[in-house]
């Protein structure tokens, strides 16, 4: 039976282990969610590109080609929202798939709850409550040559446009909009993720590190996205 007060939406999910897919996917369909699996990485692309799910998820190790690959093909052309699935206690892989535009990531042995609660705060996130869309449709800030358009979900630097993923996009929304302020890790994971940070997740610094590069900043001694040791990230409001 479906819990009361379950959210919708239309999960595929792509992991070669029938075992832990099916599990996974009576787990989710239980509390609301639509789910299909696909169980062959050289026909996941296709899948995902044809059916445009609201999210994947979508294990790294797989038959035919590997998560990582999958996630970068089709990164470009595809707006929902990439869980990835890891194996490994390394976090290089985690690096790895949220470099190539991976939304989020979970740990093997995959703890149902926790996949859940991921798999709902992402959702969240891409499509958020009608009252702060409308609140935030016609939001844009400028600093310098740097413009971020929250209601186009745009950025451009110099009047050129910045290649964002959704992530990387609502982590610089969320620093810009707070310019002048610092921002702890805790408070940019509520924000962005609805779950508290554990201390060890290193997702927000490794999309800081690839957002620097992309608006103008110098990785090595950033003017915009500062690091504040043991406090968070700064959004500079003027360099």
């Amino acid at each position: 039976m479906a819990v009361e007060n379950s959210e919708t939406g239309r999960i595929l999910i792509v992991e070669d282990d029938e075992r832990l897919a099916t599990l996974t996917r009576d787990y989710l369909e239980n509390n609301g969610l639509s789910v299909s699996i696909e169980g062959d990485g050289g026909k996941a692309v296709d899948r995902i590109l044809e059916e445009r799910p609201d999210l994947v998820v979508l294990d790294l190790m797989l038959p035919g080609e590997d998560g990582v690959s999958i996630c970068r093909r089709v990164r470009g052309q595809y707006g929902g929202q990439i869980l990835m699935l890891t194996a490994r206690a390394d976090d290089l892989d985690e690096v790895l798939g949220l470099e190539m535009g991976a939304d989020d990531y979970v740990a093997k042995p995959v703890r149902p709850r926790v996949l859940l609660a991921r798999i709902r705060a992402l959702l969240r996130r891409n499509q958020g409550p009608l009252e702060e869309q409308e609140e935030e449709s016609s939001s844009r800030l400028t600093f310098g040559p740097l413009v971020v358009d929250n209601s186009m979900r745009e950025a451009w630097l110099n009047d050129i446009s910045v290649e964002l993923t959704s992530a990387e996009f609502d982590l610089l929304w969320l620093l810009c909009s707070n310019a002048g302020r610092v921002l702890s890790r805790e408070e940019i994971f509520s924000q962005l993720r609805g779950i508290e940070y554990d201390g060890q997740d290193r997702s927000i610094d490794v999309r800081v590190s690839r957002i620097r590069p992309k608006i103008g900043d110098d990785p090595m001694h950033p003017r915009l996205i500062k690091t504040v040791r043991s406090k968070g990230y700064l959004f500079v409001k003027s360099e």
